[in-house]
């Protein structure tokens, strides 16, 4: 080996080690993520296939008088931001002590004889109707359990903002990991001859079937 090549090696040695470290570190960044992302992109794609029974809770009341008078007194302010407002702090309260059911940080639709609250969530659907001419309140949830709770995390469906920024983190962390593996390969695709054909049909035969069989 000659002078001139050992500084070569120690450089590739050196750039191996790092590519190495970050690939490693993204990958157990991604790991669990990169399994449900897997599991629930086979679920979503047979989601014709695997039947979901939803499970529908109802729940009824009448708040008390006091309530809805303050309640009919809030509607002109409320039908000012065009219908859109949160519930009152007093309707939340009743809410979360009669059904236990947390309604803070969400707009309602504010009308001239109801109170309506959409409550969408992560395999599931929900709403309350609370009537303002005779104060009766109801609530519906319909539950299609944990395959399709799972489903929508996929596709971060009703899941908030918190979720949202662990989708970002993720997709960040798997683009790192698939960068660095495909330096990563490049530096020993001379001793795998197999290397670049294989790297080149991941990327010939999606494009063949979007081609040939997506219309």
């Amino acid at each position: 080996m000659t002078a001139a090549t050992r500084p070569d090696n120690r450089r590739r040695a050196y750039w191996l080690k790092t590519l190495h470290e970050w690939h490693w570190v993204s990958s157990a960044i991604c790991l669990i993520g990169m399994i449900l992302f897997s599991v629930t992109g086979f679920t979503l794609n047979h989601a014709s296939q695997i039947e979901a029974k939803p499970v529908v809770t109802k729940l009824n009341g009448t708040i008390d008088e006091a309530l809805r008078a303050q309640l009919e007194k809030q509607l002109p302010a409320a039908k000012a931001l065009k219908g859109k407002a949160p519930l009152p702090t007093e309707l939340q309260a009743w809410v979360q002590k009669h059904w236990d059911i947390g309604t803070s940080g969400r707009e309602a639709e504010w009308s001239d004889d109801e109170i309506y609250l959409s409550l969408p969530r992560p395999g599931g659907d929900a709403w309350l109707r609370l009537s303002l001419s005779d104060g009766e309140i109801e609530y519906e949830r319909t539950d299609r359990g944990w395959l399709s709770y799972l489903n929508d995390l996929h596709k971060g469906r009703n899941t908030g903002a918190a979720w949202s920024w662990f989708i970002d983190i993720f997709a960040g962390a798997a683009l790192v990991f698939s960068i660095t593996g495909l330096f990563i390969l490049k530096m020993h695709a001379g001793n795998r001859p197999f290397t670049w054909p294989m790297v080149g049909m991941g990327l010939v035969v999606p494009v063949l079937l979007a081609l040939l069989f997506i219309h």
